[in-house]
């Protein structure tokens, strides 16, 4: 038997443990040591029930995403002829499921004939967020078992459920009392399945899933959501393979799903996605910062300004469980930004994305002062304040003062040399950068700006935070813009050209927005600040080697104080907005003004979009 399956028989039951670490992807060597180890298990008298789980706490993560579009992917057996060996079996097979069983991993177990899983499990098809669709079974087993409307949540989501909601819609048959008890329980499981003579495959719940949908149903489902998926392919893939579980035989409907699955791995949306996968892993992979690399405790974290960017900063370590010390200077603006934190919490809580009582939780971990000295016992501080070199050297002195030795000092500059910074302090090897793109508390990427004296093990302290936090880290040296702004210029100075040229800022984005983009450029500038962007600029103008002429409207708002949804500027051609004149700079033709300005009233995106940029 392979090292990469174990095997071996107790009391007429075969225990057959996938042992592919460090998730148990089925690969293609996995891939044929599993059936071998299946076909032993048929031939021996002596078995009645078969087993699988996985080995090192997880049953698995899916297929090995690295064979896609190469030859191992379809070499013998490729991964549909594995679970239709499976289904074939005249032996039931359970799969035992602990950790995690996701994509191709649940494919496996919907093969299989009965399922259990320990409490702790998490069952879920992610494909979707790859660009991909379920290819082994998934969009027409699932439907089958738990009806068209859970399939249809699960695999459009891509967000795996715990076991118990698992069991609660029949994706799994029991629950195990432990993950130490999984095995014992299973085989529990088995010797009732034996007494029982239980058939292989027992008769799905809803064999015929499509049964008593509305003819219009996924119809009216698309319609419903087109909007959400914005041009994405996927989605509607997923959901013609199944509507086909609700019209076609078991054995043709995997057919049409193997199709729509290739179709959706030619694309281009998922070779972009499945290039941002690796990718992510690939930012782990820091030089001088090792395994071994010693961690700074953080128990406790302090952030200066309770604008949106310090508190949605904020908002991140009090999610993670870590009590956070918000700091201003003046009470307004502390009263502010703490009543913009619960407004933002309380979204949540309508949006059914959150407790109550989870978000009090929350809240209570977060505490306002206006008082440096109430930093002295944080583990680290984050700086959040306006994007000016002295009034960063400014915080940076005082917090070199009142913070403990040890205490880890981040910026979040999104342009500043951030060894300038430190360089006002008497600990450079303890400053760093993190820079947090807005709005903070839902944004996935971190900047970690290392710095020239910055501390390995302060740069592996803020890498392990990042993950505890739920963002994905990628490390930059000093330089300006460091990796996102330096790639942002570009992109938002084509969209502004296109603006000055007679182009609507809705225009403009819908063209992103429909490519699949959350946001567009334009809307993105006004929620975090078109203050922001003028004081980027402002700080380097030194930096920009072409003509920045293109940045006179961005530049031009700022001198209004339109900077976008902080401020709630309205368009003065919007009913009941302030009549402020308009510069002569900003006087466009009376016809472009009209394409500009009222199309961008009645467009879809932000009215707030609408209100910084008509003039």
């Amino acid at each position: 038997m392979s090292a990469l399956v174990q095997y071996h028989v107790e009391d007429g039951v075969a225990f057959i443990g996938l042992a592919n670490p460090p998730v148990n992807a089925l690969s293609q060597p996995v891939r044929a040591a599993l059936a071998a180890a299946c076909e032993v298990a048929e031939r021996d008298p002596a078995v009645r029930v078969l087993i699988l789980y996985g080995e090192g706490g997880s049953f698995s993560a899916g297929t090995d995403i690295e064979e896609f579009g190469t030859p191992a992917a379809l070499s013998t057996p490729d991964f549909p002829t594995l679970l239709r060996h499976l289904t074939q079996l005249d032996k039931p097979l359970i799969a035992a499921l602990e950790g995690v069983a996701l994509g191709g991993g649940l494919e496996l177990a919907l093969a299989c004939g009965y399922r259990i899983a320990e409490p702790s499990a998490k069952l879920g098809l992610p494909e979707i967020q790859l660009g991909l669709i379920p290819g082994g079974g998934g969009t027409q087993r699932l439907p089958r078992l738990i009806g068209v409307d859970a399939a249809l949540s699960m695999i459009i989501s891509g967000q795996p459920l715990l076991a118990a909601r698992a069991r609660e819609l029949g994706l799994i048959d029991r629950l195990a009392d432990s993950a130490d008890a999984l095995l014992d329980n299973a085989r529990a499981f088995a010797e009732e399945l034996a007494a029982q003579k239980a058939p292989p495959q027992p008769q799905p719940p809803q064999p015929e899933p499509g049964a008593g949908l509305a003819d219009d149903f996924f119809q009216r489902y698309i319609e419903q959501n087109q909007k959400r998926w914005r041009g994405q392919v996927a989605p509607r893939l997923a959901v013609e393979a199944v509507q086909t579980a609700c019209e076609l035989p078991l054995e043709q409907g995997l057919v049409r799903e193997s199709a729509l699955f290739s179709k959706a791995m030619e694309s281009s949306q998922s070779t972009a996605l499945c290039h941002v996968f690796f990718a992510e892993r690939q930012a782990d992979k820091v030089p001088a910062v090792e395994r071994d690399t010693p961690r700074r405790p953080v128990a406790k974290v302090a952030v200066i300004g309770a604008g949106t960017m310090g508190g949605g900063i904020a908002m991140n370590f009090a999610n993670a469980g870590i009590p956070v010390v918000l700091l201003e200077v003046k009470r307004e603006a502390l009263d502010r930004g703490l009543a913009q934190i619960r407004k933002n919490y309380e979204i949540s809580i309508q949006r059914g994305k959150l407790s109550r009582r989870v978000a009090e939780q929350r809240l209570a971990l977060i505490d306002g002062t206006l008082d440096y000295a109430d930093l002295a016992d944080a583990d680290l501080v984050i700086e959040a304040v306006f994007e000016s070199m002295d009034i960063k050297r400014q915080v940076f002195g005082t917090l070199d003062k009142v913070c403990k030795p040890g205490a880890i000092l981040a910026t979040n500059t999104s342009t500043l040399n951030v060894d300038e910074i430190a360089a006002v302090t008497q600990r450079p090897q303890d400053v760093i950068g993190l820079h947090f793109f807005s709005p903070a508390n839902v944004m996935r990427l971190l900047e970690v700006v290392r710095g020239e004296a910055t501390a390995p093990e302060v740069l592996a302290t803020a890498l392990g935070l990042a993950k505890k936090i739920g963002k994905v880290a990628v490390v930059s040296g000093v330089c300006f813009g460091f990796i996102g702004n330096r790639m942002l210029e570009p992109y938002a100075r084509e969209a502004h050209r296109l603006v000055l040229e007679g182009a609507t800022p809705a225009q403009v984005d819908r063209v992103l927005t429909e490519l699949g983009l959350a946001m567009g450029v334009l809307s993105m500038y006004d929620l975090a600040g078109i203050d922001v962007g003028y004081l980027v600029r402002e700080s380097r103008r030194d930096a920009i080697s072409h003509d920045p002429s293109y940045c006179k409207l961005a530049d031009e708002l700022y001198g209004m104080g339109r900077y976008g949804q902080k401020r709630g500027a309205v368009s003065i051609f919007t009913k009941g907005a302030s009549r402020k004149k308009t510069p002569k700079s900003l006087q466009l033709p009376s016809v472009w003004r009209r394409s500009w300005i009222f199309p961008a009233v009645r467009s879809p995106i932000r009215k707030s979009t609408t209100a910084a940029y008509s003039c």
